[in-house]
C-alpha cells in the first residue's frame, strides 16, 4: 500500500472517519489487555496480516497467532499517533497509516521497545468497520 495523499474533504470521510480511529485504538487495547476474542473480532474473516515479511490469513490464524503474546513477551501498551485516513466516497472501503510504539518496563522504567507504521486497508462489514489487511512496518524498514 502506497503512502497517502491529500484526502478528500467528503461526506464519507466526516462520517467514517470516527469509527475508524475507535477501530485503530480497540487493536491496541485489545492486543494490550490480552482479549484475543476481542482482537480477532476487528478482523475481516479472510483478513491479511503481514509482520515481518510474514502473512497470517483468516481471523482464527491472527487471533490466535498475533492476537496473543508470546510468553517470553513483556506486557506492553501501544501508543499510536499521526493516523492519516481516506475512506472511499461510497463508505464501504477506507485505507489508513497509523504511526506506533511499543512501551515495555524495563528494570523499572518504560522503554520503546519498537516502533513503526500500520498501513491497513479497511472494510464495512455487518455494520462496523474491520481490517481486511493490515502490515506492520517497523521504523527503518523499506
Amino acid at each position: 500500500m502506497s503512502s497517502p495523499g491529500i484526502a478528500a474533504n467528503s461526506d464519507a470521510q466526516r462520517e467514517h472517519e470516527p469509527a475508524i480511529r475507535r477501530l485503530l485504538a480497540e487493536y491496541c487495547h485489545a492486543y494490550d489487555d490480552g482479549r484475543s476474542d476481542d482482537f480477532g473480532a476487528l478482523f475481516t474473516d479472510d483478513a491479511a496480516f503481514t509482520v515481518m515479511g510474514h502473512t497470517t490469513k483468516g481471523r482464527g490464524a491472527i487471533k490466535s497467532t498475533i492476537g496473543t503474546r508470546a510468553p517470553d513477551q513483556p506486557p506492553g501498551q501501544h501508543v499510536t499517533y499521526n493516523s492519516v485516513i481516506e475512506v472511499a466516497g461510497d463508505g464501504a472501503t477506507a485505507r489508513a497509516w497509523t504511526d506506533f510504539c511499543y512501551l515495555t518496563r524495563k528494570d523499572g522504567a518504560l522503554s520503546i521497545s519498537t516502533a513503526g507504521r500500520y498501513h491497513d486497508e479497511l472494510v464495512r462489514d455487518s455494520g462496523r468497520w474491520r481490517f481486511s489487511r493490515r502490515t506492520i512496518v517497523f521504523l527503518g524498514d523499506p
